[in-house]
């Protein structure tokens, strides 16, 4: 069975855990969850099946029963709260506890350097531009950004850059990128991470309004859409998006660092809600 911090879901832990129990003994979800105090011999069971939640209450209970104890007992207690957790502030503070509570035990959480990196636009700006300043200092980076940003802060961003291995420094002191694209990782506090980016990015864009055309591009649309239309424009948006990454990566020179924000967001609810449900059951069928 893997590592506890290899695992973002509480029920896939619970699942691993009975199927490791089943495998090399006698082992029943009717002892495990008597073991855990359930009434129900099947309770567990629905817990992993996402039938039923396992309440942060009784948490403790089963982390008890599969025999955790210490750091291990509190990162699954840490990983009930996560999935109970209503916000994305409620959400965020429970992943970046898991996360300061793997460290400090020399471990680290699946998505925790992800995580980290879409928290701030710092840690994008940086990755692209210190590559494109050889020699430059930290004092002189945080003057070519056009954001606020601090010699230190530069510095920190740049420290942790090379800890992810998303920036290398060669034997004369200049960065280089370690790879051209970043994905996000498929782990499920990233997101979260990566809408605080999104947002910082806007209102960048908003204080961009402010500077000449000659600068800028910006345009935009209001559109009555049919729900096919919409799947239609954000298939279109996705093909785009390569097709941008392309001929951003295709060139080893860099002259500005700028962002892209590319949004299409309802302004309305839909009119059509019949039309709404019935292509999303044609989008599952598919």
């Amino acid at each position: 069975m893997k590592e506890i911090v290899e695992y973002t879901d509480y029920r896939k832990f619970i699942q691993d855990y009975y199927d490791e129990r089943k495998r090399t003994s006698a082992f029943s979800w009717h002892a495990f969850a008597q073991k855990a105090g359930f009434s129900s011999d099947v309770y567990l069971k629905y817990v992993c099946e996402g039938k039923k939640n396992l309440s942060v209450g009784s948490a403790g209970s089963v982390a008890n029963a599969m025999g955790l104890v210490g750091f291990e007992y509190d990162y699954f207690v840490l990983m009930v709260s996560y999935a109970h957790a209503k916000s994305d502030g409620e959400k965020r503070a429970a992943f970046e506890e898991r996360c300061a509570m793997a460290r400090a035990h020399k471990m680290r959480v699946l998505g925790d350097e992800e995580f980290n990196y879409f928290k701030s636009w710092k840690n994008s700006v940086i990755r692209e531009l210190a590559p494109h300043m050889p020699g430059a200092k930290p004092l002189e980076i945080a003057h070519a950004c056009k954001q606020k940003i601090s010699a230190a802060e530069v510095s920190e961003t740049l420290d942790f850059l090379v800890k992810a291995k998303l920036l290398k420094k060669d034997k004369s002191g200049n960065y280089q990128q370690t790879d051209k694209a970043i994905k996000m990782a498929p782990v499920e506090a990233v997101p979260l991470a990566a809408r605080d980016l999104q947002r910082q990015m806007g209102e960048f864009a908003i204080q961009s309004l402010d500077l000449p055309l000659s600068e800028r591009v910006m345009s935009g649309y209001t559109l009555g859409l049919t729900h096919r239309a919409y799947e239609r424009i954000k298939k279109e948006m996705e093909d785009f998006w390569r097709r941008v990454v392309a001929i951003a990566t295709d060139d080893d020179e860099t002259d500005c660092v700028y962002r892209l924000n590319m949004q299409l967001f309802p302004m309305s609810e839909w009119l059509n809600k019949s039309e709404t449900v019935l292509n999303k059951e044609e989008k599952n069928e598919k």
